[in-house]
């Protein structure tokens, strides 16, 4: 079995900057949940959603910060999966892979589907037209990714530019017709709904993790890792406090039935030619996440391959500045499997999203006791990581039955571990 690189300081030097990397944290981080998260949110605790963002952004900070101190120092394509290897043994690891592989991937229909409601929205189609137009949001970067991050990085520099360049004219033409009145009551659903906001605002915050996968593709990665990780906690806090602000005090309680409420936001104050210039903009945007989160699912798989997890034939690739075709195109029928399902079956946009984020709650859990035992009691990295241990655990709490995905991809590490011990005894 291959090892994975224990350390940047041996590790094979990458061709991705600051630039890049603060470009693909941006994307995977901000993402397509400016597209309907404050909606939802407004919908789950009204105006107190405002305080389900800053919540989310506080959690963000140290959760960020160690992952950025965990992927500087061992650079791996299994990511999380390769800590907690190191901290914790191949069980545990590779429960933690398929956590992200199998569960975090129920995203990919989520995002899909938004793009496809954007443009329908604002160019008066049907919305029969939003699967078809979902599935090319799902094969387009997956096309890309096939000439690996060289291509696919630069891209991303523009997709996450569009999306900054968004998120800023939305709420700069809106907050002018923000209303007080739109922010009484303050808490109509109680804290009850704080509390379902931010289990809503996880995916919104969501994506530090996904990098990780992708850090040995990284030019220095003690230096670039920690620099791009702090301008994409800036750049999305920022935006997402701004952006919930505007959707409650311009829309008021429209907000809450609102599909499109970036397009609803720019309608009030740039009728007409507006939203249909924000929803072709969305759609590029939608492109950019995906196409941030695809290289890092790719990556893992192969690591899982490399590691004994999947079978060995997805290996191939997971070495730093290789292309893994193989596990992409393992991803990309996991891929299209969920989303046929989604569109075939009418199933809840929101559930999705649940079962995504618990999958990324589960992630983020045992990545940060694998910190609290890797990285130098008393460091920096180590206090955010005790700290952001405890709030992990909340968020737990809060994901409720939504675990049952990663506790049934528990069971199946458990299954394999069993088999591989069978089989080696049988040896």
């Amino acid at each position: 079995m291959s090892t994975p690189q224990l350390d940047a300081a041996s590790a094979p030097h990458g061709r991705i900057g600051l630039g890049t990397a603060s470009a693909l944290y941006v994307a995977a981080v901000l993402g397509s949940g400016v597209l309907v998260l404050p909606g939802l949110a407004a919908d789950a605790a009204g105006p107190a959603s405002v305080l389900a963002v800053g919540a989310v952004l506080l959690l963000s900070i140290p959760l960020a910060g160690t992952f950025a101190a965990l992927a500087a120092r061992y650079p791996d394509a299994g990511g999380v999966a390769t800590f907690v290897r190191l901290a914790f043994g191949a069980t545990a690891a590779r429960a933690a892979g398929y956590w992200f592989f199998f569960g975090v991937s129920f995203g990919v229909p989520v995002v899909a589907t938004l793009g496809g409601e954007y443009l329908v929205s604002a160019l008066g189609l049907d919305r029969s037209f939003v699967p078809a137009i979902g599935f090319a949001f799902v094969l387009v970067p997956l096309a890309l990714n096939v000439f690996g991050l060289r291509v696919s990085g630069r891209v991303q520099l523009v997709f996450s530019a569009l999306l900054v360049v968004v998120v800023l004219g939305v709420v700069a033409s809106s907050v002018p017709s923000a209303r007080v009145a739109h922010f009484t009551p303050f808490l109509p659903h109680g804290w009850a709904g704080v509390g379902v906001a931010i289990s809503l605002f996880v995916w919104a915050f969501a994506g530090w993790e996904a990098v990780t996968h992708i850090a040995g593709e990284f030019r220095s990665p003690r230096r670039t890792i920690p620099l791009a990780t702090a301008i994409a906690v800036a750049v999305v806090g920022l935006a997402y406090l701004a952006l919930q602000f505007a959707t409650v005090g311009v829309l008021g309680a429209t907000a809450t039935s609102s599909a499109v409420p970036l397009i609803d936001l720019v309608a009030v104050t740039l009728p007409g030619f507006g939203p249909i210039v924000v929803a072709v903009i969305a759609a590029v945007v939608v492109i950019g996440v995906q196409n941030a989160y695809v290289p890092a699912f790719a990556n893992l798989g192969a690591s899982l391959g490399r590691d004994g997890d999947l079978p060995r034939w997805f290996a191939r690739g997971a070495e730093a500045g290789a292309v893994p075709r193989r596990a992409l195109a393992l991803f990309a029928v996991l891929a299209l499997v969920y989303t046929t399902a989604y569109f075939l079956f009418r199933l809840d946009l929101q559930t999705f999203i649940l079962i995504q984020t618990s999958s990324l709650v589960a992630v983020y859990a045992l990545g940060m006791v694998a910190a609290v035992k890797l990285l130098r009691i008393g460091s920096v990295g180590w206090v955010m990581a005790v700290i952001s241990m405890v709030l992990t655990s909340g968020l737990l709490v809060l994901a409720g039955w939504h675990l049952v995905v990663p506790a049934l991809l528990t069971l199946v590490a458990l299954a394999v571990a069993l088999i591989r011990r069978f089989r080696h005894r049988a040896r």
